[in-house]
């Protein structure tokens, strides 16, 4: 079994309510996130290939675009704007173009925080 992942970057602000540092998440304030998107499965004979990577980057450039120098309380359907809904939404954006997702993580490495998802959002 193989694995291939992509990597996009997204820069984005949010508030969120918190029970701890209340004061500064409820502040719009931003983070610098990177995102990895891992397909897996066999290749393909004809090609060699799990996917095309430029199919592969055109299905996440929707998911780019829609995180990327946005207010993420203002994103439809993604919910409070945490790490665990960013991996969901990521997943069910891009999940129709790559019937062989296998999992999406979330990093904000200024912070040392990364969250991973693998398996059906919904």
């Amino acid at each position: 079994m193989w694995e291939l992942s992509k990597t996009f970057w997204f820069e984005s602000a949010h508030t969120l309510h918190r029970q701890v540092e209340t004061e500064g998440s409820l502040r719009i304030h931003g983070h610098s996130y990177r995102a990895v998107v891992t397909v897996r499965g066999r290749p393909e004979p004809a090609t060699g290939m799990l996917i095309d990577l430029s199919v592969f980057q055109a299905a996440l450039s929707e998911a780019c675009t829609g995180l990327d120098h946005r207010l993420l309380d203002e994103v439809v359907d993604l919910g409070p704007p945490t790490l665990e809904n960013l991996c969901a939404w990521i997943w069910r954006t891009v999940q129709p173009a790559l019937p062989d997702l296998h999992r999406v993580e979330v990093y904000r490495d200024s912070q040392g925080d990364r969250c991973s998802y693998e398996g059906n959002a919904e």
